[in-house]
């Protein structure tokens, strides 16, 4: 996307709950070990109570460990949907970077996007969700503003290098802005469209853009 996680938590969002509304931690259920777990946990709380109704308690509950626990994995209940969101968008950084001078700066930017929000099969479903939730939810849209503002600076960064301005000059930030409008919609019509390919969809709005841009910044 974002593609994606989106920026750092500004205090934590939490719903607590009294103690007698928490369910009981079943007999026997297997802790999670990894963040992964503990994410996939959430997700199934999130689905079936929906994410504002749901508590940081029920979901250390469900996945068998304490409350400390859980911010070990996640600083708040709002930075689950964003998974290892930091990663790879240093990853994404990384691979702008390596990209040989001679790739035009579109091109660059174009294949990134695609890679930084290729997912596997067997992951689509999952990744639809945390998506919906991103995209979707009220009370993440501040949270979510935060992230998209860490992935713009990735990409104005990028463009200021290639361009030779500063990543806050103007030309940086309009490209930056207009590539995560790309992802967006892209993602937008992902979600409505279950039988879309989103790895084409990027691809075909991230032309699209480069054809308005065509000549302004190679």
């Amino acid at each position: 996307m974002v593609g994606v996680r989106w920026a750092s938590v500004q205090g934590m969002v939490i719903l607590v709950q009294a103690p007698a509304a928490v369910p009981a931690r079943h007999p026997g259920r297997k802790r999670v070990t990894s963040q992964t777990e503990l994410e996939q946990a959430a997700f199934g709380l999130f689905a079936a109570h929906g994410f504002e109704q749901t508590t940081v308690d029920e979901i250390a509950a469900a996945a068998g460990i304490g409350r400390r626990t859980f911010f070990r994995y996640f600083p708040s209940k709002n930075d689950i949907p964003w998974g290892a969101f930091e990663l790879e968008l240093e990853r994404m950084r990384v691979r702008l970077k390596a990209c040989p001078r001679e790739v035009p700066l579109m091109d660059a930017i174009r294949l990134a996007l695609i890679d930084f929000n290729r997912v596997s099969p067997a992951q689509v479903p999952l990744h639809r969700r945390r998506m919906e939730l991103i995209l979707r939810v009220p009370a993440l849209l501040a949270h979510s503003t935060l992230r998209f503002t860490a992935w713009r600076q990735v990409i104005a960064e990028f463009v200021a290098q290639r361009s030779g301005r500063r990543p806050d000059e103007l030309a940086p930030q309009v490209i930056a802005h207009a590539v995560l409008g790309v992802a967006v919609a892209a993602y937008e019509h992902w979600l409505d469209h279950p039988a879309a390919d989103l790895g084409a969809l990027l691809d075909d709005g991230m032309r699209q853009l480069d054809a308005a841009f065509s000549g302004s910044l190679r």
